[in-house]
Order: structure tokens, then sequence, then C-alpha cells
């Protein structure tokens, strides 16, 4: 598959409008003639309250006041309506210390370990959250969603563990970083690109260039 096949997508899974985004690009997939291959890039929406040792400082104040979260509130819903994502819950109903980063590592390790199941591991990380609510922090839930989707529990506790692939890890969000990635959903395709959760006819134009 050529690199113009190829649609990089930034996301964090705390995120609503990344799970709103995939929603959407899944449309699109489903209406697009060509297969469009994912290729995942981690992002940490709560990096800058992160400490040295990866765990969040909830304390840190990050100027988002109550008009700010009702805004998010408002657009979640419309978007959920818009998408017909009825099964999302709402967005208050997912506690705000849900910390991604033990996902990210999973889902980094099976992009790069079982490309081939990784989408599956993915969409499972997404509904855990947004449509079950579960904790995806929790090593446990981690272990259950790999195994569901064919993969070995005992190696998804180890690449937590890894030293190495957490500084990969932290190497990927600093990579988005460096290129200016702001915000997420960001979906990049033939450096054409589209922030936030977009329609999938957004994203048909994203890949037609125009």
């Amino acid at each position: 598959m050529s690199d113009a096949d190829k649609m990089t997508v930034y996301s964090d899974y705390v995120c609503p409008f990344c799970y709103l985004g995939r929603r959407s690009l899944d449309t699109f997939q489903a209406e697009y003639d060509h297969e469009i291959d994912i290729d995942w890039h981690p992002y940490d929406l709560r990096g800058h309250k992160r400490r040295p040792d990866g765990t969040i400082d909830h304390e840190i104040e990050d100027g988002k006041d109550e008009a700010y979260y009702e805004q998010v509130r408002q657009n979640v819903n419309r978007l959920r309506e818009q998408y017909d994502a009825e099964e999302m819950l709402e967005f208050d109903a997912i506690p705000d210390r849900v910390d991604s980063l033990n996902a990210q590592l999973a889902s980094f390790y099976v992009k790069r370990e079982h490309p081939a199941t990784w989408l599956a591991f993915d969409t499972a990380l997404f509904e855990a959250l947004w449509v079950d609510g579960r904790d995806i922090g929790d090593v446990d839930v981690l272990v259950d969603l790999a195994e569901r989707t064919g993969i070995e529990g005992s190696a998804i506790r180890s690449a937590i563990e890894d030293d190495a692939l957490r500084t990969a890890v932290e190497e990927a969000f600093i990579n988005a970083q460096q290129k200016q990635i702001t915000g997420v959903p960001t979906f990049v395709y033939d450096k054409h690109i589209a922030r936030g959760a977009v329609p999938p006819a957004q994203l048909r134009r994203l890949v037609e260039g125009h």
C-alpha cells in the first residue's frame, strides 16, 4: 500500500471527540471505494499534568472553567446525534481521573507487534471507555480487551512495564508536538489536514485533496 493510501490519525482515548472522529472515519471508510490504512499516533491530552513518574497531577489548573466544559457537553451531544452514536455515554459519565497512558502503551505495542489486530483493539479501547464506562487505565481491563481480540494478556502486562516501549511512546508524544499537532483528533492525508471530529464528507474531501 502506498503512502498516499495512509491516513495518519493523532488521538487520545480519553478524548470524546476522538471517539466521535473514529465513528466518522468508520462511516467514511464504509462508503469510500478504496481501503484507507490508518496510521495511528498517540497524543497525550493530559501531558501538561503528567509527572515524571507517569502519573497525573490532578491538582494542576488548566484554565478550563465550567463554561468551557458546558460547551464541550453541547458539542459532544450534537455530534452524538449527528453521527448516530447514541450508544456513547454522556460526557460527564466518564471520570476525569481516567488516565489513558496505559491504554496508549498497550495500543502502541499492539500496533507494532500485531498490526493486523490493532484496529480491533483500538475500537475495543474506545468502546470500553465511551460505551461501557470501563477504566482503560486499569491493566486488568486492558488484558481483558486484548484477550477478546486474540492477544495474550501477559504480553500486554509486559508491554506496560517495558521501559523501552514507554520511552518510544513518550517520544511519539514529543513528535506530535514538534509537528505542531495541538489538539485531537487530527487527520493527516498526503499533507492535507483536518482537525476535530469532522464529518465523513470532510474526510472525503481531505482524501481527494480538495
